[in-house]
């Protein structure tokens, strides 16, 4: 049995599925979780996981986690993956690795939570004042951290101008997980992750796509992947499974999404879901 495995904590987008929380999955080595992206609903669907017999998921072990990209459906989660961690026994900070941008953005965070800061430490709370707070680490492409546990490759993505987008990579001593963030096909990638254990990719579906207006074709061609682009990357790549999140259905089945890869691509691909462990 392995020892590596990806739990999706959200499948969604922004758009206000109540059966998708936003995108968060969780990467989980032995005892330890590495969290990517933190969507509303993250906390929550973590205490899922570990009430579903995921150990690692538990509240005070959620102290690392990487961003893709500062988009609100991955990080809206941020304040609630600060505090509540802390509130129920974390006691550390956490920890945070991911695009410029996120330093500000947490500093932002802990100075609108103060005064709930402040009145969590103040002697009644059995609380801890060093398990507060998040350390923001801002990093490049290439390995961005490691442990006895886990080498973490960020690589930079295609999901628009004016900012950097990344995605990760997970290098462990049984498998090889590629989660790939949100972003526009790229070439560069495809020499990273080939032969990867498992791909977590986003998309969205050609035929939701073709009803679409105009603008928001535009919008999500320059943006995103679609199932017949993802289906090429995965015959290039050949992951051992693809597993589909981020899901652009609009009017699609989960069953239509499938079957739109599997016209152009042989391998095994799933339906990401929420909780869904791979």
């Amino acid at each position: 049995m392995s020892n590596t495995s990806v739990v999706l904590l959200g499948t969604g987008t922004p758009n206000a599925e109540p059966d998708r929380m936003g995108a968060s999955a969780a990467v989980v080595v032995g005892d330890n979780a590495y969290l990517v992206d933190f969507g509303p609903g993250v906390v929550r669907r973590a205490a899922g996981a570990q009430r579903a017999g995921m150990a690692a998921l538990r509240m005070e072990n959620l102290s690392t986690a990487f961003l893709t990209h500062l988009h609100s459906d991955h990080t809206a989660g941020y304040a609630d993956l600060i505090m509540t961690p802390w509130v129920l026994g974390r006691a550390q900070p956490l920890s945070v690795y991911g695009p410029p941008g996120l330093t500000n953005m947490t500093e932002n965070i802990l100075a609108a939570y103060q005064m709930d800061r402040d009145m969590r430490v103040c002697g009644l709370e059995p609380i801890t004042a060093e398990g507060y707070g998040a350390v923001a680490h801002e990093i490049e492409q290439g390995v961005c951290y490691e442990d006895d546990q886990v080498t973490v490759t960020a690589f930079q993505v295609d999901h628009g101008k004016g900012w950097t987008a990344l995605g990760y990579q997970f290098t462990t001593s049984d498998r090889r997980i590629v989660i790939s963030g949100d972003t526009a096909p790229i070439d560069s990638a495809v020499q990273l992750w080939r032969g990867c254990d498992v791909l977590v990719h986003e998309v969205y579906s050609k035929q939701g796509y073709e009803m679409r207006e105009p603008h928001w074709q535009r919008y999500h061609a320059a943006m995103h992947t679609s199932t017949e682009q993802l289906a090429q990357i995965a015959n290039q790549v050949q992951p051992k499974l693809l597993v589909l999140t981020h899901l652009l259905l609009w009017g699609s089945t989960e069953e239509e999404l499938v079957d739109e890869i599997q016209q152009h691509y042989d391998g095994s691909v799933v339906c990401g879901e929420d909780l869904g462990m791979y």
